[in-house]
């Protein structure tokens, strides 16, 4: 069997459970599976790398052949250095495609030797979004049915 090392990238600004249904979905199909969490200063995470690290870690822990890592260079360029040749990307819904469609597209373009495989999350996901997730803890609201309970509470400390 080919030992092929995949990358699921993304800011992960909480980790959801959404995110962790295709981390085991990925797991599955990929001998490695390298959670790539992005700096992503320019998107003005509410959680800082070294936390969102810490937290994805914690909560992929009983994931196996999975393993966390920050990076803030070009995606293509992280994937390379990881010695991956995949890049996993998660559709909720139809409207998610066409945006992650570019993205395959321009990753193509830079790196012809990463594929793109696209895997979607149960359906009990689907409508679980990291920006609905900070949008609700901001407000108040609940959110232990959408992120693991030392989400919860990292982001309820970080919203007081």
């Amino acid at each position: 069997m080919t030992q092929i090392t995949a990358i699921y990238p993304g800011t992960f600004d909480p980790i959801t459970n959404g995110h962790i249904d295709l981390v085991q979905r990925a797991a599955r199909l990929f001998s490695q599976v390298i959670v790539g969490v992005a700096e992503s200063a320019g998107k003005q995470p509410v959680l800082p790398l070294a936390e969102r690290l810490q937290l994805a870690q914690d909560a992929l822990a009983g994931v196996p052949n999975t393993r966390v890592c920050g990076f803030n260079i070009l995606l293509v360029e992280f994937v390379k250095q990881q010695h991956a040749s995949v890049i996993i990307r998660g559709l909720r819904a139809v409207s998610d495609f066409e945006y992650e469609f570019q993205l395959a597209s321009m990753n193509r373009h830079l790196n012809a030797e990463i594929e793109t495989v696209f895997l979607t999350p149960a359906e009990q996901y689907s409508y679980i979004s990291s920006s609905l997730v900070r949008e609700i803890a901001k407000l108040g609201g609940d959110i232990s049915s959408f992120v693991p309970a030392n989400v919860a509470a990292a982001l309820r400390n970080r919203m007081r």
